[in-house]
């Protein structure tokens, strides 16, 4: 074989061998997306200032009170006035309950209505703002609270009631709790549960928020401000509020559980682990020792 056929021959085999390479690797135009494998995957990039993907919703866990957090306690308006006793029945719970007000002729003659001496029936309504909701069936004052940790929240009526057969005028309304002994035994307690309270509500704010409208977030931000107050007015007459905050921590907590109703995160109770069944016993091995 001549010199020349020889370098044609090489020349034919670089050309067959470049034409392979430019076969496995595509050309990379300058800007182009990466060239992916046959079966791999690839995220398209984020253009530049499109928004984030929304944020899930989420709050730090809180402890939803039940039923069984005020379950036979002698629980006071305020800590001093009244009484209340929520019980099981046979068809449920219900509520005795006393309370003192003052003669609507003459708002400085106290007076005092009992509601008898059996519990009164009370109904279910749900958790509308994430904890136990009741309706207290009495028709000379019907009332509506909020089951809470060792205390519950009236919520109606909007105004007292007057008892025309005993021409008394009382008002059930504000924070239901124990006295001052036992909530003084409970302070470092309640000072723990306020703070994490605190923290939940913040941050509910900041997600209802990040997840609402202009219009909306301008309503939610006016509530948020005013929390605050509302508190001071529910509790400011709460006994020894000031020293032991058991009040403000309720009413922190009541509010952490209805962001988080209305976040749509679940605040019902996990429901108990059943137990495991035990396994029958292994039958003792059969002796193969001949008997004598």
């Amino acid at each position: 074989m001549s010199r020349s056929t020889r370098f044609a021959l090489v020349l034919a085999a670089a050309a067959a061998a470049s034409v392979a390479c430019a076969q496995a690797q595509p050309l990379q135009l300058p800007g182009a997306q990466p060239f992916n494998a046959p079966g791999t995957h690839q995220l398209a990039p984020s253009a530049p200032g499109a928004p984030a993907p929304p944020r899930q919703p989420s709050m730090p866990a809180i402890k939803i009170a039940g039923e069984e957090a005020i379950l036979g306690k002698a629980l006071h308006r305020n800590g001093n006035h009244g009484e209340a006793t929520f019980s099981k029945t046979a068809d449920g719970y219900g509520m005795k309950l006393n309370l003192d007000g003052f003669q609507p002729d003459n708002l400085v003659e106290p007076c005092a209505v009992s509601f008898g001496d059996a519990p009164v029936p009370v109904t279910a309504l749900g958790r509308p703002a994430g904890v136990p909701r009741y309706r207290l069936e009495a028709s000379i004052c019907p009332i509506v609270f909020d089951v809470l940790d060792g205390a519950f929240l009236v919520v109606e009526p909007a105004e007292p009631c007057v008892v025309q057969a005993a021409q008394c005028r009382i008002d059930p309304r504000g924070l239901w709790g124990p006295d001052a002994r036992i909530v003084a035994g409970q302070a470092k307690e309640t000072e723990r549960a306020r703070g994490a309270a605190e923290r939940a509500v913040r941050e509910g704010y900041r997600t209802l928020t990040a997840k609402s409208d202009p219009v909306e977030q301008r309503s939610i931000a006016r509530e948020q401000a005013g929390f605050s107050a509302e508190r001071e007015m529910t509790c400011r007459d709460f006994q020894r509020e000031g020293q032991m905050g058991f009040c403000a921590a309720r009413i922190t907590e009541a509010r952490a559980a209805s962001l988080r109703a209305r976040l749509g995160l679940n605040t019902e109770p996990k429901p108990a682990a059943k137990p495991k069944p035990r396994a029958a016993p292994k039958p003792a091995p059969l002796s193969l020792t001949p008997t004598q």
